[in-house]
C-alpha cells in the first residue's frame, strides 16, 4: 500500500514538472467586440513577438505550420523577432514560411537595435514581402473593413540610432491625425509597459511583446515573476487588458532558452478575432494550453 502511494505521488510529481517545464508551442485565443466593423465582419490576426530567431522543427515548420492553420487576415510581428546574438536565420525562416500568406507588418524590438545593425536586419525582413512600420501606419481592406494598423520603433533607437530624437514626442505627432478616423486601428508597439504612453493615442487595440510572460508563472496565482523593464511581479507579462476604449494584448512571446527555462509559461502564438457588432466593446479570452 504505501509503495502504490509513493508511486502515485512520484507519477504526480512527474506530471507537474512535465507540464511546468513544457515547452511546446501553444495557441491563446483572444475575441475582440467592436462596433466598428459590420455585424458581419471579422478579422483575424496572429500575434509572433520575441522569436529571437528561434528554430521549430526543421526549416522553421513547427511554427509556419500552426500559422497556416489560422488562416489569419493580418500577421503582426511586435519586435525581437531577430536577435542581437543568434543568427538571423530563423527569422529569415519564418518569413519564408509565411510569405504570401497574409499581409505581414513588423515593429522592432529593442534586440533587433541591440544588434549595431538594425538596418540590415530590416532589410532583411523587408525582402520578404513584409511592411515595416516605424511611426507610420496603412489602412488597409481586409474582408469588406477598413483597418488601420499603424507602428512604432522600439525606443532603444534614441540609444543606438539616434540620441537626439524626442522618441515620445515624434510618438504622438506620428498618430495625432487618427484622432477623427473612424475605422477600428490597432498597433504595434513591442514594449508591454509602455501602455501609458499608448493610451494618449486613438487606438482601439495594442499588441505587445517584450515581458516574456515574467519566465515564471504560478497558474492562478502569479502571472509572472520577473519581465525586462518592469522588473518583479510585472503587471503587464502576458495577457488581455482593458483600459476604457483601448485593448491591450501583450504576448507571452515564442522564444525559448533552455538556459533560462519558462515555467508553467509555454511559447505561444497569439491569435486574436476582432468582430464586429453594434454593441459595446466587449473582450473575453479563450485559452487552450497545449494546442500544436
Amino acid at each position: 500500500m504505501r509503495r502504490k502511494r509513493h508511486l502515485v505521488i512520484i507519477g504526480l510529481l512527474t506530471g507537474l514538472v512535465f507540464v511546468a517545464l513544457y515547452n511546446g508551442l501553444v495557441i491563446k485565443k483572444y475575441t475582440i467586440n467592436t462596433s466598428k466593423l459590420d455585424a458581419a465582419e471579422s478579422v483575424r490576426i496572429v500575434l509572433i513577438t520575441d522569436l529571437h530567431n528561434h528554430v521549430y522543427g526543421k526549416n522553421q515548420t513547427k511554427l509556419v505550420s500552426l500559422i497556416k492553420e489560422q488562416n489569419p487576415d493580418i500577421i503582426a510581428l511586435a519586435g525581437d523577432i531577430a536577435d542581437d546574438h543568434v543568427p538571423i536565420a530563423g527569422t529569415e525562416l519564418l518569413l519564408d514560411g509565411i510569405k504570401g500568406l497574409a499581409p505581414i507588418y513588423y515593429v522592432s524590438g529593442n534586440h533587433e537595435f541591440w544588434s549595431n545593425d538594425i538596418n540590415r536586419i530590416k532589410n532583411t525582413i523587408r525582402k520578404y514581402g513584409v511592411t515595416i512600420l516605424e511611426n507610420s501606419y496603412e489602412q488597409i481592406s481586409i474582408n469588406n473593413s477598413s483597418i488601420i494598423i499603424g507602428g512604432v520603433d522600439d525606443p532603444d533607437i534614441t540609444k543606438y540610432e539616434k540620441p537626439d530624437l524626442d522618441w515620445e514626442g515624434e510618438f504622438y505627432n506620428a498618430f495625432s491625425e487618427l484622432e477623427n478616423r473612424s475605422e477600428f486601428k490597432i498597433l504595434l508597439a513591442h514594449r508591454a509597459e509602455l501602455v501609458e504612453i499608448y493610451k494618449k493615442t486613438y487606438f482601439d487595440l495594442v499588441l505587445s511583446g517584450h515581458a516574456h510572460g515574467g519566465q515564471v508563472r504560478i497558474p492562478f496565482l502569479l502571472n509572472g515573476l520577473y519581465a525586462p523593464n518592469q522588473g518583479w511581479f510585472p503587471k503587464y507579462a502576458g495577457g488581455i487588458y482593458k483600459h476604457e476604449s483601448l485593448t491591450h494584448i501583450v504576448s507571452r512571446g515564442v522564444s525559448y532558452n533552455p538556459r533560462l527555462p519558462r515555467i508553467f509559461n509555454p511559447p505561444e502564438v497569439v491569435i486574436i478575432e476582432v468582430k464586429g457588432e453594434e454593441t459595446s466593446p466587449i473582450t473575453s479570452p479563450i485559452v487552450n494550453l497545449f494546442s500544436g
